[in-house]
């Protein structure tokens, strides 16, 4: 018999191309996958401007990370009132989605129909990806990988209190580099279903 509603959780490593994967099962689904549309939302319910939700999403200061955090040091006091409001919860009660980032493995740790999932990648494939895939200058790449890593496992440790690949919060883990963005997404498409028996 299929469960009513569902929620699978993304985490995933820079580079690892955890989004478009997340977006591929969302159309294998049937279902919506929420990333962007968070920062969107959240940025109605508090009144600002979607650049400055971006700013401070997924990222901790602290000074090592503090160019990540233009605003500077009301940075975390943000940081924190978004996170409280939590519009991932207010997704989630409409309909079966994805959420991919923003601690949903944590927030919804309690959730009767939730599957957690860490994608994560080999460095050298993900360099490969953010310069072939995402476009950038292969000295960003570097660069980007090692702080936005960085960033999202702090952000991650203070809200969730462990870091996002912890194997005990999570019931796959996968390496994208092995069968690519749509390999990757029907595995874990197909395992969602055996999951909930659709």
């Amino acid at each position: 018999m299929a469960e009513k509603k569902y929620i699978v959780t993304i985490t995933r490593q820079f580079g690892s191309l955890g989004r478009p994967i997340a977006r591929e099962m969302s159309e294998i689904l049937g279902i919506e996958y929420y990333d962007r549309d968070i920062v969107e939302e959240t940025s109605k319910k508090m009144n600002l401007p979607v650049s400055k939700i971006s700013e401070h999403e997924e990222t901790y200061s602290t000074n090592l990370f503090s160019m990540l955090l233009p605003l500077g040091s009301d940075s975390i006091a943000k940081q924190d009132e978004i996170y409280k409001k939590q519009i991932i919860r207010e997704m989630a009660e409409k309909e079966s989605c994805i959420i991919v980032g923003r601690c949903a493995d944590y927030i919804f740790r309690d959730h009767r129909n939730v599957l957690n999932i860490y994608i994560y990648a080999p460095v050298d494939a993900r360099y490969k990806n953010c310069v072939e895939v995402l476009k950038m200058k292969p000295e960003e790449a570097t660069k980007m990988i090692y702080k936005v890593d960085k960033a999202r496992t702090a952000y991650h440790k203070r809200y969730a209190k462990y870091a996002p690949g912890d194997p005990d919060s999570k019931q796959i883990m996968i390496d994208s580099s092995m069968l690519g963005v749509r390999g990757t997404a029907e595995i874990l498409a197909e395992i969602v279903q055996k999951r909930f028996g659709l």
